[in-house]
């Protein structure tokens, strides 16, 4: 018997209704859309690959790939395509997949590495547009030498750096129209560890990178002005993010020795060799450990030596959940002949490679460990948290001045940094949405970073204490969160918008009386805070041109102890207000070139001179320029690059002829050729040029131009490589560091402002081998 509903049912004509119904749910089953989701893996290691590029041929659109190497194309009908997956560095698969509809397909893809093909580079980045020199970056780490972490840092386009207190200290670097010192202007890391050090004992930004050993870094990720939400301190000029391996394709032992009694060794040993330690999903761990000596060429013996040691490990612990552990520990102490005067070379008191006072010099330290555990959640969101911690000392000798302040025991001071904890963690969220039809995807970060150390000023004579200037205890912190949202708004506009919070708390008790003399010692605890918007907007004009307009507000901090001294909180941030228009484009299947024309303005600077222990304050600058890179295969062996770069930097308070800003680059340019055979043999011949410019406020000290050749040559089979490396080809004296500075020598009876310099490598030739196992 059936229920009385379902017999009116029938005797109202319900079959035919219900037919009815059928048939038209058929065809609207057929149309439910599909989805196509899977993980794109490094063949050789089996570890995910981020930031992979995933589309289907001749269809509009696409993604890329997460930090799990896991991608997701949805709303697809149903059909039979061609999956196309690309990164830089490997070759691209492609693979046909057929969707029924409502499906959702999984696939796996392993990419291979392939040698360098400029025809296969493309210009767009859809996971990270604000990487826009992406395939410039690519190039130039395939196919430039790189034997030192100063080698590392001349991968940035444009970025020029000196040495001037011997080979322990951190290089001074320029870019953009800014001499941001060690690293005021230039945020630097290193997987995510922070390399800038915030009140610094010598100078804001402070940017040690010789813990770095150049072999087992992986990728270079440079990104030019204050347009990244990603960025906070420092990250005015740009920032430039280097990711070390997660394994080694083979061990390897490597000597070299050069001229001026100069030695390096270095070791890099896989431990699991295909082994499991933490799961029986794909993992690696590696150590790499390098001894550094070099005499150098001047006459007071630099007896420079440095020692790096690390390790990593970087294993799926599961399908969703990947762990990254990493340990390191570098030491350094170098003898040093600082920036002599011009006048005292000229008139033959000291030869170029001489020194006023020998005893300048340093020791430094630095230890780091961190840890990364990403995971996988529901509707495709990617959890990313990140630990870290660094042990730190620093005590360095320089006598910038000579006699002016002391005659007879001289001016040398002694700086001092020492105890430093640094404390971070670093989160964020990332998720691909649908915004109607559009893809939105959006990254939520949030992170806090504290700084604790004992700094110190003292001066000194041949390295013993004769009084103390300033002495107290840091302790700053920073704590901040972003949200960064990237919205597809047709097939070839993407824009990218964000916004950052930062709130720093600057703290600095003071042990002595306050370096002033006037009110005791220097103590206090200043609170500022800055919201940083940015707004990027992207064109896919063709495959082969990528068009580009970017805006953004960022800031450097002040020193700690600068803060506390002011009157000013504003002048604890001051705020960059940058913007950029340009292109990234393939004129010629073989030839990239990436042009931007941009602007910056810098609120002010409140500057501390460690040096001196005193703070300034030199106003609002003003910068704009044009920067070119172009990358060229001439043929199947021979790449061509060049990098030229122009600068327009003035003081914004200062009247005309006094607004020039000290030691700007104005014209820089770089460019090699480089030969590359099949059958290992490759050579390499490159050129850097930094152009004259004023050393001081009202141009009447200037410093010199210079133009440097370098050569390497190298063979390497597998097993084995032998290399040449020439710096200075030519032999041209060079001066590599330069300053307008007030210094006074013994029988002077007054200063004297002249230009003091660091004289540039000569000819130097080094030999290295290495055995691969």
């Amino acid at each position: 018997m059936f229920p009385c509903y379902l017999r009116k049912f029938f005797a109202a004509g319900g079959p035919l209704v219900l037919l009815w119904m059928l048939l038209w749910a058929g065809p609207v089953a057929a149309q439910r859309p599909a989805a196509l989701r899977g993980t794109v893996t490094d063949s050789l290691s089996g570890q995910p690959l981020a930031g992979a590029s995933v589309g289907l041929v001749g269809q509009p659109g696409g993604t890329a790939t997460d930090a799990l190497g896991q991608f997701r194309l949805a709303g697809l009908p149903a059909g039979t395509y061609n999956l196309r997956v690309g990164a830089l560095g490997c070759r691209a698969a492609n693979q046909p997949v057929t969707l029924v509809a409502g499906e959702t397909r999984g696939v796996a893809v392993a990419l291979a590495a392939a040698s360098l093909s400029l025809a296969e580079v493309t210009v767009n980045q859809p996971r990270d547009l604000n990487q826009n020199l992406a395939a410039i970056t690519h190039i130039d780490q395939t196919l430039r030498p790189v034997n030192s972490g100063q080698d590392l840092l001349r991968l940035v386009p444009g970025l020029f750096i000196a040495q001037h207190a011997g080979g322990g200290k951190a290089e001074q670097i320029f870019l953009r129209g800014f001499d941001a010192d060690h690293g005021t202007d230039f945020a630097i890391s290193v997987d995510g560890l922070p390399v800038n050090m915030v009140s610094q004992a010598h100078g804001q930004g402070y940017a040690d990178f010789h813990f770095v050993i150049p072999e087992t870094v992986e990728a270079l990720k440079v990104y030019k002005g204050p347009y990244t939400a990603r960025f906070g301190d420092f990250a005015t000029a740009g920032a430039g993010e280097f990711l070390t391996k997660t394994g080694l394709a083979h061990n390897q032992v490597k000597v070299e020795a050069g001229a001026y009694n100069t030695y390096r060794a270095l070791v890099m040993l896989d431990l699991l060799g295909g082994h499991h330690l933490l799961s029986k999903k794909p993992e690696n761990a590696y150590v790499a450990s390098e001894y550094y000596y070099s005499a150098s060429p001047f006459v007071n013996n630099q007896r420079f030596k440095r020692f790096n040691g690390m390790g990593k490990y970087t294993g799926q612990l599961t399908d969703k959940t990947s762990l990254t552990l990493f340990g390191s520990y570098f030491t350094s102490n170098w003898n040093a002949s600082g920036e002599i005067p011009t006048r005292a070379v000229n008139e033959g008191f000291i030869s170029r490679f001489g020194s006023i006072d020998p005893s300048e010099g340093g020791r430094t330290n630095r230890a780091n460990a961190y840890a990364i555990l990403t995971t996988a959640l529901p509707h495709d969101a990617v959890l990313r948290q990140q630990v870290y911690y660094t042990r730190y000392n620093f005590s360095l000798f320089s006598n910038f001045t000579f006699y002016k302040d002391h005659p007879v025991g001289g001016d040398e001071i002694n700086q001092t940094d020492t105890g430093r904890n640094l404390y971070g963690y670093t989160g964020t969220y990332e998720r691909d949405n649908r915004l109607g039809a559009r893809n939105l995807h959006t990254t939520l970060g949030v992170g806090t970073r504290i700084d604790d150390s004992g700094l110190g000023l003292r001066h000194a004579t041949q390295r013993t204490i004769t009084d103390t200037v300033d002495l107290g205890r840091l302790h700053e912190q920073n704590v901040n969160a972003y949200l960064d949202e990237t919205l597809a708004l047709t097939d070839r506009l993407s824009v990218n918008a964000a916004v950052r919070a930062d709130l720093f708390v600057f703290d600095f008790r003071g042990q002595i009386a306050d370096s002033t003399g006037a009110f005791g010692p220097l103590r206090g605890r200043v609170k500022a805070a800055r919201v940083s918007p940015k707004l990027n907007f992207y064109y896919q004009a063709s495959p082969a041109v990528q068009l580009f307009l970017r805006s953004g507000l960022g800031f450097h901090s002040n020193d700690a102890r600068g803060v506390v001294r002011g009157t000013n909180p504003a002048q604890a941030l001051p705020r960059a207000t940058g913007a950029e228009a340009g292109s990234t484009f393939k004129p010629l299947p073989d030839l990239v070139v990436n042009a931007a024309f941009w602007y910056l303005h810098l609120q002010d600077e409140l500057v501390y001179s460690g040096d001196e222990g005193t703070t300034t304050s030199v106003g609002a600058t003003q910068r704009f320029g044009f920067d070119l890179s172009a990358r060229y295969q001439l043929t199947s062996r021979l790449f061509l690059d060049f990098d030229g770069n122009y600068s327009h930097a003035r003081l914004l308070d200062a009247p005309a002829g006094e607004n020039f800003v000290p030691l700007g680059p104005i014209l820089t340019s770089t460019a090699g050729l480089t030969y590359r055979q099949a059958n290992g043999l490759s050579g390499s011949l490159r050129y850097r040029y930094l152009g004259g410019r004023p050393a001081n406020e009202d141009n009447t000290v200037r410093a010199l131009p210079y133009f440097v050749v370098d050569a390497v040559l190298a063979y390497t089979r597998p097993r084995y490589q032998f290399g040449l490396t020439v710096q200075n080809l030519l032999n041209v004296d060079w001066n590599e560091a330069q300053y307008a500075t007030e210094t006074q020598l013994r029988g002077e009876m007054a200063p004297v402002i002249d230009r003091t310099f660091t004289p540039g490598t000569p000819f130097n030739l080094k030999l290295n081998a290495s055995v691969f196992f």
